[in-house]
């Protein structure tokens, strides 16, 4: 009997292509794909959402916490069946949601966001640390 690593099993290639070609662009559990960059201005978020539209996606800033939220259901309009029944439908559809600390000091005025192509642009500009003046007290 001769043993062949693992590797060489029937449904190797198979088991690749099926992950590669179906690699998606968010994980399943709901998790946005994000890059973040830095520059001297600010902090700059690439988040994908291919498929979502504008008014689907939401950013709300609470106690220096940015919360990104995408909304998507794959039973609107453009799904109904047409000269059939739908046999299988391969589209997300649920809510996605991703929160980032971007400190206290960050106000919505420091915050600005494009959606264009299935792709969210946020910029948020940088902030002078505000070390507080010492105060005297005075020694009685």
């Amino acid at each position: 009997m001769m043993y062949m690593p693992s590797i060489f099993r029937n449904d190797f290639v198979n088991d690749w292509t099926d992950d590669f070609f179906q690699a998606p662009f968010f994980e399943e559990n709901g998790v946005m794909k994000t890059d973040i960059r830095e520059d001297e201005k600010g902090y700059d978020f690439t988040v994908e959402l291919p498929g979502f539209r504008k008014e689907n996606i939401s950013l709300n800033l609470n106690e220096g916490v940015l919360n990104i939220k995408a909304v998507k259901d794959s039973k609107e309009k453009d799904e109904k069946e047409k000269d059939g029944k739908i046999v299988r439908i391969e589209r997300y559809s649920g809510n996605m949601e991703r929160s980032f600390y971007v400190g206290d000091e960050v106000s919505e005025n420091d915050i600005t966001a494009k959606f264009e192509n299935g792709v969210l642009n946020i910029h948020i500009a940088k902030k002078e640390p505000q070390t507080p003046e010492p105060k005297k007290i005075a020694i009685g």
